[in-house]
């Protein structure tokens, strides 16, 4: 990840990584006070978006809108399922997105193309539980 590396942003990292799962900022920063660690809650938030725009953490949205966070694995930008009941969350096999992506691009001359896929559902323990 580039960009300067602060003690705050060191310890956002390091508490995300001890995350299984997606985990919103104020959940972040909950445990990292619980943790001891000294960090507002608007410090979080700004290294997180840092971290995005870097390229070191993936981002979701919840059901509510709200965005959750995980590091990005070191191979590179990943899809995901996420049940809407529970959280639980698996990378997808994703290669057909990017190739589209890709084609989309090079079809419409635009440069610097992003893209957000998200998909969501009810995990297998959640469907037993109803």
């Amino acid at each position: 990840m580039s960009g300067r590396t602060t003690r705050q942003r060191a310890a956002v990292l390091d508490g995300l990584t001890h995350c299984h799962d997606f985990v919103s900022a104020q959940e972040l920063h909950a445990r990292l006070t619980a943790r001891g660690v000294s960090i507002g809650l608007t410090t979080v938030y700004r290294a997180l978006r840092h971290f995005v725009a870097t390229g070191g953490v993936d981002v979701v949205r919840d059901k509510a809108g709200e965005r959750l966070y995980r590091p990005r694995p070191g191979d590179g930008h990943r899809h995901y399922l996420i049940c809407r009941h529970c959280g639980f969350s698996r990378p997808l096999d994703s290669a057909v997105v990017e190739e589209w992506a890709e084609r989309v691009t090079a079809d419409t001359g635009f440069a610097a193309v992003e893209h957000t896929v998200e998909l969501t559902g009810v995990c297998t323990d959640c469907q037993s539980a109803a």
